[in-house]
């Protein structure tokens, strides 16, 4: 009987772990709060992989500055709603900047995990395919 508690217990705690590393968030915001960004809507969807933006007035533009100070998202557009993939950005923080009528919101998204996944490795190079 005593060897059945201690594989219950076992089973239960990795079965936990387990869950708790799978739901590992992939990416966060730090929002800008000032008074005149508040017309800018700046969120996360429930996954945490797309950026959502939505305004009353129209969006110019959207790009992000990564920490090597490279644009690696550029969008020129004039909608009121965008919706911004994250997971073909690098780990790290980016800088986003939002053109909003002759206003530019600035704010941060940081991507927490890389989403390549190692698919091959061989004597001279590295192959990894995406998610």
């Amino acid at each position: 009987m005593g060897k059945y508690r201690r594989l219950v217990i076992a089973s239960v705690v990795s079965l936990t772990f387990q869950k708790i590393h799978a739901q590992k968030q992939f990416a966060t915001i730090e929002k800008n709060y000032n008074v005149r960004a508040k017309d800018l809507s700046h969120e996360l969807n429930t996954t945490k992989d797309t950026l959502i933006l939505q305004s009353p007035k129209t969006i110019d533009y959207v790009y992000a500055i990564n920490s090597d100070y490279k644009r690696e998202i550029d969008f020129y557009n004039n909608t009121n709603s965008l919706k911004i993939p994250l997971n073909q950005l690098s780990k790290g923080k980016h800088v986003f900047v939002v053109g909003n009528q002759r206003m530019q919101i600035i704010f941060v998204v940081r991507i927490l995990s890389d989403n390549k996944v190692l698919a091959m490795v061989s004597k001279d190079k590295l192959t990894t395919t995406g998610n």
